[in-house]
């Protein structure tokens, strides 16, 4: 769609979501995506992508991948953009100066130290400092100083708006001064560049973080002298630590790619985040499509929500239990193919991420505690050895290997009478002969029950394990 023909933008809701890219997609900037997303899709309505990269200094191309992976990974496709402020500036220089031209905005030459004398002279009344408008009725052109352009915010009223989450909210406009919209190298600002991506995008609701709320009124104004109809707004509550401070990076507020890097579902963390400001009576687990079945942008609570890394990983979890073990190992490729493991050649990974799920909380503790089913481990566990291995134990492993052996079915249930029969005549504890199978098999003593790892893991294997297994533990007790 080219924004510039200024082409009749489709009748019906329109969301979007603006990122700054002066750094990661972090969770709460995810929650605003997700919150636009569902408002848009569950009424048939349009999605809009904007990059907002004015602030050439701290905006980088890694930063715009980095959300731009993050959307992808999430899942909350867009039906337009991304769009780049940075190549609409002709755009916004239009509108400024048909803003000029209309008398609704003016060209401001005082300088820096005349309005930091100004603020302070405010200050020192007692008075909110602002822009007291010398420049408002005309000033004259300064030779060698470029002028910043000014909006000429009403003077009288108040800006009054219904906010779909806050309620309604009144802005007396002598609270407000005559904000800049373009910088002295002609740059538009912040506020300007929002009101026409949002003019020229259709964008029929503003859904975004309550930071953002002081800009609203600013915004109606100019959207106002531009004769636009208004958009709905609905300015989300942030989330916060457990400490009750904003969300920072010691809360986990971390890019949203780091989450999958550190082995957690895309709808899991949309489930948690959709619930970090929204219920739906007492339901915790929500699919994607019971998200957009339920979900209202109305519904959002006022007050900030606290970020529990614990509760995002028992969402996590139960997502994990939840998926039939077929998609549960599509989920794991990224991971396995970390440990250079091609999943897909493996004709047990099912039943492999079905056994381990329960003792796993994420894809990344599923792959690791995985591992020994699908390659070789490089040595014992050092631990292990010297909790579980005695003199006796290559003895017992050697009757272990025997039996299995001359077993006719490799099956979870005959491998268990094989080891019980074995305790039974020995006359010791299982562990004193299940620990030292599942040392010899998997190099520590982690994995699901030794009947099942070693059905799972197969006849060969598990004996080619075992007899290395009774070399090196035999080696450690010969002197």
């Amino acid at each position: 769609m080219n924004l510039e023909s200024m082409a009749p933008i489709p009748m019906g809701i329109t969301t979007r979501f603006p990122p700054s890219p002066t750094g990661y997609l972090h969770v709460g900037g995810a929650r605003t995506a997700l919150y636009s997303w569902l408002h848009a899709r569950q009424n048939e309505g349009r999605f809009v992508l904007r990059i907002e990269d004015t602030d050439r200094e701290r905006s980088t191309d890694e930063a715009i991948q980095a959300i731009i992976d993050g959307m992808n990974w999430l899942g909350l496709d867009y039906d337009e953009g991304p769009h780049y402020q940075t190549k609409r500036l002709k755009r916004y220089q239009g509108v400024i100066k048909e803003l000029i031209e209309n008398d609704q905005a003016y060209h401001c030459y005082c300088s820096k130290e005349r309005l930091d004398e100004m603020r302070e002279a405010q200050r020192a009344k007692g008075l909110k400092p602002k822009y007291d408008g010398q420049c408002r009725h005309g000033a004259k052109k300064i030779e060698g100083v470029e002028p910043v352009v000014r909006f000429k915010n009403p003077e009288t009223g108040a800006v009054v708006f219904k906010d779909l989450i806050k309620g309604s909210i009144s802005i007396s406009n002598d609270e407000l001064d005559d904000l800049i919209i373009a910088r002295p190298d002609g740059m538009p600002t912040y506020n300007l560049c929002v009101v026409v991506d949002d003019m020229d995008m259709g964008i029929t609701h503003v859904i975004r973080g309550d930071d953002h709320i002081n800009n609203t009124p600013r915004q109606i104004n100019i959207l106002n002298a531009l004769g636009i109809e208004l958009p709905q707004y609905a300015h989300v509550p942030m989330i916060q630590g457990e400490d009750g401070k904003r969300l920072s990076k010691r809360h986990s507020a971390v890019g949203v790619m780091q989450y999958r890097d550190d082995g957690y579902l895309p709808d899991a963390l949309l489930n948690y985040l959709v619930r970090l400001g929204w219920s739906h009576g007492d339901k915790e687990l929500f699919s994607r499509q019971e998200l957009l079945k339920y979900f209202r942008i109305e519904d959002v609570n006022r007050s900030a929500s606290t970020f529990n890394l614990d509760k995002l990983l028992w969402v996590n979890h139960e997502h994990m239990k939840a998926l039939e073990p077929a998609a549960l190992v599509e989920a794991a490729i990224w991971h396995y193919q970390q440990q250079d493991i091609n999943i897909e050649e493996h004709a047990n990974a099912s039943e492999v991420v079905t056994l381990i799920r329960e003792r796993a909380a994420t894809l990344k503790e599923l792959v690791n505690q995985s591992l020994f089913f699908f390659k070789e481990f490089e040595s014992y566990n050092e631990a292990a050895i010297k909790k579980n291995i005695r003199e006796p134990s290559a003895g017992l492993l050697t009757q272990v290997k025997q039996e299995l052996e001359s077993l006719a079915n490799w099956q979870a249930e005959d491998i268990h009478h094989v080891v019980q029969g074995i305790v039974d005549r020995n006359e010791v504890g299982f562990g004193k002969v299940a620990q030292p199978i599942r040392v010899a098999v998997t190099g520590s003593t982690q994995s699901p029950s030794i009947d099942q790892t070693l059905a799972c893991l197969g006849r060969e294997l598990t004996l080619q394990r075992i007899a290395a297994a009774i070399t090196n533990f035999s080696a450690r007790f010969t002197n």
